[in-house]
């Protein structure tokens, strides 16, 4: 039987940790933000979206009994409520319309072609410089808001190499936490694919990314 759904407790203390810190960096891009929850058997996955990326991260943790949850709750609330190695479920939030439409469970299939984890940060970091750079170089007069969003546009809109990965989920990989180094012992990050979805895989959590960005596509909500 599957436990009552009140308090999640999760394998250890480390889960717990490493789950605080992915809501940690979600509530500093969005105070208000709100992430799914979806429990089945001993996993948990907890689906959120920093703005301006335009991705949704996902981060997983082993739990330490059977449960079964489908639930969007406030991640403020959710952060708050971490204790040891359990959680308590806050009540049940409006989703916002991104909830409503979450990557497939199955069917993926890893693409060759995706750089080392130091290449993706590179990669970053001179998306970054040449960002700044650009945004400097401005005329007073054309240093808008709109302006500067259409540069970053530009920038982030272009893919990594020729996986057809957009920078900006490899750059909100390396702002959440995702593109740590790992010891030799554990996998390396791994660029997957299902129906018009792109996942970027990593041992510390996932950016997944629809192939002609968020909104472009029609698909059945999950």
């Amino acid at each position: 039987m599957t436990a009552p759904v009140q308090t999640l407790r999760l394998a250890d203390a480390r889960e717990a940790a490493d789950l605080a810190a992915f809501l940690g960096r979600l509530i500093h891009y969005d105070r208000a933000a709100a992430v799914r929850l979806q429990a089945g058997g001993g996993a948990l996955a907890v689906f959120g979206r920093p703005p301006s990326f335009e991705v949704l991260a996902i981060r997983t943790a082993r739990l330490a009994e059977p449960v079964e949850l489908d639930t969007t709750v406030s991640a403020g609330e959710l952060l708050e409520s971490v204790e040891g190695s359990a959680l308590a479920v806050p009540p049940a939030v409006t989703g916002p319309p991104w909830a409503g439409v979450l990557p497939p469970r199955g069917g993926w299939r890893e693409l060759p072609g995706l750089p080392a984890v130091d290449r993706m940060r590179s990669a970053v970091a001179a998306a970054v410089a040449e960002f700044r750079a650009r945004d400097e170089a401005l005329p007073v007069e054309r240093r808008t808001r709109a302006e500067r969003d259409r540069i970053g546009r530009e920038i982030w809109s272009r893919t990594l190499d020729d996986t057809g990965l957009p920078l900006r989920a490899v750059h909100a990989a390396q702002s959440l936490g995702f593109l740590r180094p790992t010891p030799e012992s554990v996998p390396d990050a791994a660029l997957l694919a299902a129906g018009g979805w792109l996942r970027l895989r990593t041992p510390f959590g996932s950016i997944a990314v629809r192939r002609a960005g968020l909104g472009a596509l029609n698909v059945t909500p999950a």
